[in-house]
């Protein structure tokens, strides 16, 4: 399995960055994920992100070793920004190539949900009245997302 880790502190180009993934005669599916700064109905201006630089990508390189115990993948790349990130611009690309679409799916979902919970990332909120909010706590949901593959089986 080709693995990528990227981490970014300049805007991320999710279209640059699929051409990098490798489709080789045995890929028969290919899953993306795309995360954006959300604008929270109007009340945010940006994200900031910041990362543990080298224990991050660590982190992130342990996230995919097991999603590829879980899955037959050929690829996974993850490039993930930091810095100010404006609303509507992309944070995170997950991507996975595999024999098959569920296996490519669920990687990535895997990943995504990994990453949301074990890897040293922390944020806090530009709000468009200028202030600076604290720094966010991880959510409950995102806990939970985490811990239902403690019993999901792997797919295909």
């Amino acid at each position: 399995m080709r693995t990528h880790v990227t981490i970014l502190d300049e805007v991320l180009d999710p279209k640059a960055w699929f051409t990098e993934i490798e489709v080789s005669e045995d890929t028969g599916a290919v899953a993306a994920f795309v995360g954006k700064c959300r604008g929270e109905k109007g009340r945010l201006k940006a994200l900031e992100l910041e990362h543990y630089p080298g224990m991050a990508e660590a982190e992130i390189g342990r996230i995919m070793e097991a999603a590829h115990a879980r899955w037959e993948l050929f690829d996974l790349f993850v490039v993930h920004r930091t810095g100010i990130v404006p609303v509507g611009e992309p944070i995170v690309l997950v991507a996975a190539g595999s024999v098959h679409r569920d296996a490519a799916f669920d990687a990535v979902r895997f990943v995504m949900d990994f990453l949301k919970t074990d890897a040293p990332f922390w944020k806090r909120e530009h709000l468009v009245d200028g202030t600076v909010g604290e720094w966010i706590d991880a959510k409950e949901s995102d806990d939970n997302a985490r811990e239902r593959w403690a019993e999901a089986p792997a797919t295909a």
